[in-house]
């Protein structure tokens, strides 16, 4: 009987421990703060920023980089080709305003190869000036083809929350586990010495066929992944390994309504910083593929984003 109450005290002390270890880790997990959106927010600015100069330049194609940020205040943007020194100001200035970054800051235009500093100039520089009229410090000089660095510096730091560590609740829990474990068998022995183990009853069950999350069929297609094709009717497609993975997604959730969002992050997460305009022109190529197929159809959700549509053959 003492041993039984042992066990249970065991038992209450185990799950109170597994409780504030979870507990711990909940307020430990990092938080989307607002600093850490505000530092999201500077990014696309800058992305916005340089496809906008880099478009006045002629140049349509060009991939831009991803943005560098090297420590909380300063962010950091390559270039490939000069641009238009004047259009900055305004551009970054709307770009900012688009995303609701307020704060003071200092704009240098460097050289890639030496980081010296070829042009630059101080958000204040902007206040009462036209910037097409009135240009800021160094404007209306000109810029020898090259590779320049647009850096972007704020007058206050960017911090960065950090999750609190919890391996120390983790490891309580894991001596209580393994010194229960340990009670419960010698009470198993004692209380039943002489008790055979009894074998379970093993009931027969049919062989399951495990799920081929390789290839999905919907409609009167079918997605094979580990080969990037599509098959709509008698047609086959070949896929881009992000179209295939953005037709699983709109395929796993189908008749769900997927939030842009929620599919920037589980098709483009490992591209860093991407732009939203992205997943309008892959599910543009989806759809003309999947037309011919009448029961599947992704329908825009305005405002929110996209969901599949299908229907039962």
């Amino acid at each position: 009987m003492e041993r039984r109450r042992i066990v249970r005290l065991l038992s209450v002390s185990l799950c109170l421990g597994l409780v504030v270890l979870l507990f711990v880790q909940w307020i430990s997990s990092p938080v989307q703060t607002d600093d850490v959106r505000r530092s999201e927010k500077i990014n696309l600015a800058l992305r916005r920023t340089a496809h906008h100069l880099l478009r006045a330049a002629g140049d349509s194609t060009s991939r831009i980089p991803a943005v560098q940020q090297s420590d909380p205040r300063t962010f950091r943007l390559q270039l490939a080709r000069s641009f238009d020194y004047d259009k900055l100001p305004r551009l970054l200035s709307q770009s900012f305003g688009v995303h609701r970054i307020v704060g003071a800051y200092d704009v240098a235009v460097l050289d890639c190869a030496t980081r010296q500093l070829q042009l630059g100039y101080n958000v204040a520089d902007l206040l009462g000036k036209d910037a097409e009229k009135d240009p800021v410090a160094c404007g209306g000089r000109s810029m020898t083809a090259g590779c320049y660095v647009l850096q972007v510096t704020f007058d206050t730091p960017i911090p960065v929350s950090k999750p609190k560590p919890y391996w120390p609740f983790l490891a309580l829990g894991g001596l209580l586990t393994g010194f229960l474990v340990l009670v419960w068998r010698r009470e198993a022995k004692t209380s039943h010495p002489s008790e055979a183990p009894i074998a379970p009853e093993i009931q027969a069950q049919p062989d399951a066929v495990p799920e081929d999350t390789n290839r999905l069929r919907f409609g009167r297609s079918g997605l094979d992944v580990s080969n990037q094709t599509l098959k709509v009717g008698e047609e086959t497609h070949n896929l881009t390994y992000r179209e295939t993975k953005l037709l699983r997604v709109l395929v796993s959730h189908a008749n769900e309504v997927m939030e842009r969002d929620r599919i920037l992050k589980l098709v483009w997460e490992d591209e860093g910083i991407t732009v939203g305009r992205s997943v309008d022109v892959f599910v543009s190529r989806l759809r003309k593929l999947l037309h011919d197929d009448p029961l599947v159809k992704i329908v825009a959700v305005h405002g929110v984003g996209y969901r599949m549509e299908v229907q039962s053959a």
